[in-house]
């Protein structure tokens, strides 16, 4: 007797991408169900970017997370997609940024939409343009595929023109939406809809004194007594906040959007108008936002974070890819002492990654690891490199470096067949180790002297690498000697006396794997690292 067997789901990649995909194909699938005529159309991700500002970390971490739902999404359906990075540049300027020129002249624009304020810089036709324009510039510089997206431009044209004629049908039943979550003040004023000021071009924070849905207008009555009736199409007025995003989820058709934790209220609320509308608000994923060195939250504005130009300071972009790849829905710290592990790890899963590409090329294990993300859905066959950046960086401390020279001196000794030109991601590694160790390892440098034991250990272990020396002993075959040495002076927990090496050899608290650092640093010149320390002790 046969048995009707449907064909097994297929095995989804342990990777948040791939479930972010999956949410965002049912959300596709209930779309075309109750749009049949929209059935084919792709997949609409989106990005918010406010203009009123440069471009920062987080954008970068918002539009590289996208990305890779949408790269998960055509893997795991072979369908569409789109990803539009949408600029709020009608929202109103509404204060002066401390970090521009001249400040004086956007004093008088307050209040203005930040496409009709001039820019400072001088190089763009407003201050609008010329941030959109370092946004798409900063996103080219990544390589990020998407479409950009101007709030002014969708509002003059008319693109939102009928989902603004329909706010103005249900603009009472937005209004018991939102006016609840505000104070008695700004309840009073409180009106979806921002019409601009026919003479002065303010985007206007005034109550509605009447709603005209047929003839798409509002009257209102600005501060003057003077009254006013504004159509909502062709750019004239646009919509408050919580409010805009809902009218474009609902007249885009947006079916992915991610957020911040601090907006969970707002994707609420949005979503319920979005809903009024006559929409189904986007799939989206709650990420958690990062802190600085003090557990605190980020803020653009105290300037207590890590730019994305420091972070390219210190390690490879690759590595701010695996940084915002892992956990996004747990809070982390994003300083300047995450950067060495956050690289590390990134080499470490980018091997793994080229092993399973050769094995299978179509792998759920390979679609799992951060590099199949971070590369795109191909890793390259020079990707990655043969000395972890960690070691660089101790390479850097015991021998003082200033220039890039002198760790290739080293790493050409350990493998000759090494080179820029053979791994280009070694030679960015080794560069950014110089700048690493120059800015944060160098002042830092703190030796303590050893105890008894330490010492007698230290010693022990002098004498036993000797032995090696003028020998091509590997890094494995040494760091069991150094087991060895640390059980037979009965460290307990072992973990101390690795401790003691990287505290008294070295100079920092943490450090490599010890037998690597010796076969790349060299063994006499590691025994000649434990006799100063000793002399060192020894003189104090």
């Amino acid at each position: 007797m046969s048995e009707n067997r449907s064909n097994p789901e297929p095995v989804l990649p342990r990777a948040w991408p791939f479930e972010e995909a999956r949410k965002l194909a049912e959300h596709v699938d209930a779309r075309a169900a109750a749009r049949p005529d929209d059935a084919a159309g792709p997949a609409l991700l989106e990005t918010g970017y406010g203009p009123s500002g440069l471009p920062h970390i987080g954008t970068f971490g918002e539009v590289a997370r996208t990305s890779w739902v949408r790269q998960a999404y055509t893997a795991l359906t072979g369908r569409p997609t789109r990803l539009l990075a949408f600029s709020d540049d009608m929202d109103a300027l509404r204060k002066v940024p401390d970090n521009v020129p001249n400040r004086d002249l956007l004093e008088k624009y307050i209040g203005q939409p930040l496409s009709r304020v001039p820019d400072p810089f001088g190089t763009h036709e407003s201050f609008a343009a010329h941030n959109n324009a370092r946004l798409c510039s900063f996103l080219d510089s990544f390589g990020f595929e998407y479409e950009f997206a101007s709030s002014t431009t969708y509002y003059t044209s008319g693109r939102f023109d009928a989902a603004l004629k329909r706010v103005l049908e249900v603009h009472d039943e937005i209004l018991a939406v939102i006016l609840p979550t505000l104070g008695p003040d700004r309840r009073a004023t409180y009106s979806p809809v921002l019409p601009l000021h026919p003479r002065t071009g303010e985007v206007m924070q005034v109550k509605m004194d009447a709603i005209d849905a047929v003839a798409g207008t509002v009257r209102w009555t600005d501060v003057e007594g003077e009254t006013f009736e504004t159509p909502v199409t062709g750019g004239h007025a646009k919509m408050q906040w919580k409010a805009d995003w809902a009218m474009r989820w609902y007249a885009l058709g947006v079916d992915y959007e991610m957020s911040g934790k601090d907006l969970i209220d707002s994707v609420r609320l949005s979503g319920r108008i979005c809903r009024i509308l006559g929409g189904t608000p986007p799939a989206g994923l709650t990420y958690e936002l990062f802190l600085d060195e003090n557990g605190q939250k980020i803020s653009k504005s105290k300037g207590n974070g890590l730019s994305v130009e420091e972070w390219l300071r210190y390690a490879p972009q690759e590595s701010l890819g695996q940084f915002m790849f892992n956990q996004p829905q747990r809070a982390k710290r994003l300083f300047f002492d995450v950067i060495p592990k956050t690289a590390d790890d990134y080499l470490t899963h980018v091997e793994k990654a080229k092993a399973l590409q050769a094995a299978d090329s179509d792998s759920a294990d390979l679609k799992a690891n951060p590099a199949w993300f971070i590369h795109k859905g191909h890793i390259p066959t020079d990707a990655g490199s043969p000395v972890p950046f960690g070691m660089l960086l101790n390479l850097a401390s015991v021998a003082n470096a200033e220039t890039p020279e002198v760790l290739w001196g080293f790493i050409r000794r350990y493998d000759a067949s090494v080179s820029p030109k053979s791994h280009p991601m070694l030679a960015h590694l080794v560069s950014h180790a110089i700048a690493y160790y120059a800015d944060f390892v160098r002042p830092a440098k703190t030796f303590r002297a050893p105890t008894e034991q330490e010492r007698a250990a230290l010693v022990d272990l002098a004498d036993a690498l000797r032995g090696y020396e003028g020998e091509a002993a590997d890094a494995a075959t040494l760091q069991n000697l150094v087991f060895e040495i640390g059980k037979r002076h009965a460290f307990e927990p072992l973990r101390s006396w690795f401790g003691c090496l990287y505290e008294v050899l070295l100079g920092q608290k943490e450090g490599p794997r010890f037998g690597g650092f010796v076969a790349l640093y060299g063994v006499a010149e590691t025994v000649a690292l434990i006799e100063a320390a000793l002399l060192r002790d020894s003189q104090a």
